[in-house]
């Protein structure tokens, strides 16, 4: 069984910096792409930043220059370092893989179970 688990949510002034982390665990023979998503009240989710297996990343328009998303292959392990954070930044954040469980298998999609950030004065 694989597991998503983030941590490192929580409130903070606008402003301020939050570090994300995600861990993937359980029987993983690789990880293709790794990244997180956002999702607030009564909006759609939607894609906040991605890292493929070789480092390409990319960002959604909103959080460019102010967000950095990285991984560590050797631990499974997926970051989002969040800076200059907005009100509007305010969401659940999901972390979001694709995995595969052999050589032979395709990739399947996996989720973490959400972490709140709430950036308020």
């Amino acid at each position: 069984q694989v597991q998503l688990v983030e941590s490192g949510g929580g409130l903070v002034q606008p402003g301020g910096s939050l570090r994300l982390s995600c861990a993937a665990s359980g029987s993983i023979f690789s990880i293709n792409a790794m990244g997180w998503y956002r999702q607030a009240p009564g909006k759609q989710r939607e894609l906040v930043a991605g890292v493929t297996s070789g480092g390409d990343t990319n960002y959604a328009d909103s959080v460019k220059g102010r967000f950095t998303i990285s991984r560590d292959n050797a631990k499974n392990t997926v970051h989002l370092q969040m800076n200059s954070l907005k009100a509007e930044d305010t969401a659940v954040y999901y972390c979001k893989a694709l995995i595969l469980l052999s050589w032979a298998s395709v990739p399947q999609v996996y989720w973490g179970q959400g972490t709140q950030v709430t950036v308020s004065s």
